[in-house]
């Protein structure tokens, strides 16, 4: 099939990447013309385990097209995926301005009968007010040409989003037509050869899909943090806790580790978006609302258990923080709790030293200048070590996981550790370390 894909985003380029390597001819779209010239030289502007090797080898056979001109890629298309950010407005809601920019390009070149996926995270009923835009832009133009639009939600999680997107769990479908189904299941035919994993529904519950499927997650993460902090001031363990309703099936082990808060782009901003969503529906959500709530506390509880042990005055103190991105396997630091620990350290007269294998350049873009003038960073995870005060684990990159003792005691000022992921043994504390986790 032919496709056009608007938006280079995570998700577009991900998407586009993915349809060429099943042999469609896929082009991507994208207004911004650096970015395009880099992606034509394979310049990733994310970094996503073998996303380059895909991009690289599917420009050499042709599938995979790089441009800014959209009523080339149209011309040659006949569907379109809509995949676009949409980014946290000031008051939570979800900003559509980049899918209404998206869809008045694609409405004023398109010549021919289009199918419109909408591919990005939007909330409910967006679908219908796109159909109705085009349509009257078509109107506008005195234009035959004939669309349908479609949902289709990506559920990809970073780091592993190749292999989400080769191999889906499931492929969510919206429309109003069977046609359109038929359609779309035909392009997805060659990930799921050996499953039916299509689910087919209306536009409205696909949108609606999306949303509630984070805001479960974010749920269960929330959850177990908060049974983490009642562990911690009862005296239990919440390691132990996890092992022991884990191993009921209604429940199961994923998604109830504790630590210290969810990031990124999707969990924060769709937990609010719903909030949002069902407030402007008369409906006041109060689990989602408490949801967003427990994680913004959990994000300073590793500050706080500095404070603990050190006091309020951290002047004279350095600390090396691990891990800068949300969670391993990418570098997107939004939302990350690395940034929110930065700054609770930094005003109470802290220094920093950081290490992340793949997100500093990401962090030293999301920082106040303030912050970074008080922030040192390092290639080596070890180097950052040199003369800290403690040790503050972040993201749990597998590099992270098995400490060299003898090295930490030798560049540490104090064998302190700050664990927010929970993934060190006790036996660290054996070897004369203090260790401070979440729940334990």
């Amino acid at each position: 099939m032919r496709l056009t894909v608007v938006g280079t985003g995570y998700v577009g380029l991900v998407t586009g990447a993915c349809f060429a390597k099943m042999g469609n001819k896929v082009y991507c779209v994208d207004i911004d013309n650096e970015k395009i010239k880099g992606l034509k030289n394979n310049i990733m502007p994310i970094f996503e385990p073998n996303l380059e090797t895909l991009v690289k080898n599917s420009q050499e056979t042709g599938d995979l097209i790089f441009t800014t001109d959209i009523k080339e890629a149209l011309d040659d298309s006949d569907i379109v995926f809509i995949a676009v950010g949409t980014p946290m407005a000031e008051d939570g809601s979800c900003n559509l301005n980049y899918i209404f920019s998206a869809v008045n390009d694609v409405a004023n070149n398109i010549t021919k009968d289009t199918l419109i996926v909408i591919k990005s995270t939007v909330p409910v009923g967006t679908g219908f007010k796109v159909k109705e835009m085009m349509n009257d832009i078509l109107k506008e133009r005195k234009s035959y040409v004939k669309i349908e639009v479609a949902s289709n939600p990506e559920f990809l999680k970073e780091g592993h989003a190749i292999e989400d997107c080769l191999h889906p769990d499931r492929i969510v479908i919206g429309a109003e037509k069977e046609e359109v189904f038929e359609i779309l299941k035909e392009l997805y035919a060659p990930f799921v050869l050996n499953h039916d994993r299509f689910v087919l529904m209306d536009v409205k519950s696909s949108e609606m899909t999306k949303y509630v499927a984070n805001a479960m997650l974010a749920t269960k993460i929330s959850f177990m943090n908060e049974i983490a902090n009642i562990c911690e001031v009862t005296g239990a363990n919440v390691k132990n806790v996890r092992l022991g309703i884990g191993s009921d099936k209604r429940i199961g082990y994923d998604f109830i580790y504790a630590g210290c808060g969810y990031g990124g782009s999707c969990f924060p901003k769709d937990v609010q978006a719903l909030i949002n969503t069902s407030k402007d529906n008369g409906y006041t959500p109060r689990i989602l609302s408490n949801v967003e709530l427990v994680n913004e506390n959990q994000k300073k509880v590793l500050a706080n258990k500095v404070t603990d042990r050190f006091g309020n005055d951290l002047s004279d103190l350095t600390f090396c923080i691990w891990g800068l991105s949300f969670k391993p396997g990418t570098d997107d630091v939004r939302e990350a709790t690395s940034r929110v620990v930065c700054k609770e350290i930094i005003n109470k007269g802290g220094k920093i030293k950081a290490y992340d294998p793949q997100a500093t350049e990401e962090f030293i873009k999301s920082m106040p200048n303030e912050y970074l003038d008080n922030i040192e960073f390092f290639n080596s995870r070890y180097d950052a070590l040199n003369n800290a005060d403690g040790l503050i684990l972040i993201t749990e990159w597998k590099e992270f996981r098995n400490l060299d003792l003898i090295e930490l005691e030798e560049r540490m000022n104090q064998k302190i550790i700050f664990d927010g992921r929970n993934i060190y043994d006790k036996k660290i504390v054996e070897n004369g370390f203090e260790l401070y986790q979440i729940g334990c």
